[in-house]
């Protein structure tokens, strides 16, 4: 779920930013549509190396890559924790950081493979690509599970920010033929997750900047209709324009009793995306029977320190080992 520590971009206004990956954006208090990066310094990359590194789970483009860790104590069947970086679907890279490095320490010790993933950006292809190819390396991972020594039977999604969409819209669409692209491979191979981990995803992109003003944020943080924000880019016009498409990126839509177990977590001061999107999906959750969490985290915004505290992995750990394979 990461965003590469080494990649630059260079935005409109000709300054360039390295934004860290979805965990290191949590550390450093996540990167906003229009701000000030003078002061902010990307971690270092995590000294940990994957065991099986640029998979291609697909071949219709370069960016369909995942990378195998595998845990510390060796098993023919680790359960898996798949990780979908952030970066507004516009920018990220799976490759780790140091800040990630307490989260992931915590999965291989515990027995778990992870499995951070890049898919098909904003800039490449519009929705629903994205969801197609996180769609396809669930595939890709449950096909091959024998080869590379996991559990087809317990692959969690995790995702932060843009991933944390990502992450939710696998666990809600199984059933959704739309996203189960058979020209990406293992067509007949089931995408479902057996559990979600979303931290402070959007949802319902049409609600955002009313949801932003009614929370008190700054008009900065109601920019989510623009033609340049980062919603708008992804759907392929502004958010007002696609309404519709705005429902088929959003999980809520597709959410029923079969789904799995959700932990949601949200900064309670975060405007970047709205405290109400995380409360949506929640709601429709509870409403349909599904098991979820909404853990939110005082005095931290999108993303923030509170995320990598041993006190919050130890929640996240608590969840994954409950979930059943």
């Amino acid at each position: 779920m990461f965003v590469n520590s080494t990649t630059k971009f260079k935005f409109k206004f000709n300054f360039k930013f390295t934004c860290a990956a979805a965990l290191s954006l949590a550390l450093l208090g996540g990167c906003n549509q229009n701000p000030d990066f003078a002061d902010m310094k990307p971690p270092a990359a995590s000294s940990k190396k994957p065991v099986h590194a640029d998979v291609a789970y697909a071949s219709a483009s370069k960016t369909q890559k995942l990378d195998v860790y595998l845990p510390e104590v060796k098993t023919d069947s680790a359960p898996v924790v798949l990780m979908i970086h952030g970066g507004g679907f516009k920018f990220g890279e799976k490759a780790l950081s140091v800040n990630d490095d307490a989260l992931v320490d915590a999965l291989l010790k515990s027995g778990y493979a992870v499995v951070p993933v890049n898919y098909r950006l904003s800039g490449e292809a519009p929705f629903p690509t994205a969801v197609q190819d996180v769609k396809a390396a669930v595939r890709y991972i449950r096909a091959n599970a024998a080869q590379y020594g996991l559990n087809p039977n317990k692959i969690i999604a995790f995702g932060a920010s843009a991933g944390g969409n990502l992450a939710s819209m696998l666990g809600t669409s199984g059933d959704v033929a739309l996203f189960d692209d058979a020209a990406l491979g293992n067509s007949g191979v089931s995408s479902r997750v057996q559990g979600v981990i979303d931290w402070f995803g959007p949802t319902d992109f049409t609600q955002m900047d009313a949801q932003a003003r009614a929370q008190g944020c700054t008009d900065k943080d109601q920019k989510h209709n623009d033609a340049d924000s980062f919603e708008s880019l992804y759907l392929g016009k502004t958010v007002p324009e696609a309404s519709a498409l705005a429902q088929q990126a959003n999980p809520i839509t597709y959410v029923d009793a079969k789904d799995p177990p959700f932990l949601l977590e949200k900064g309670a001061k975060d405007c970047q995306v709205p405290i109400a999107q995380s409360q949506l999906l929640h709601d429709a959750l509870q409403k349909a029977g599904v098991p979820v969490q909404l853990v939110m985290i005082a005095d931290t915004g999108h993303g923030g320190a509170g995320f990598s505290t041993a006190e919050n992995v130890q929640k996240v750990m608590t969840f994954v080992n409950a979930i059943k394979s």
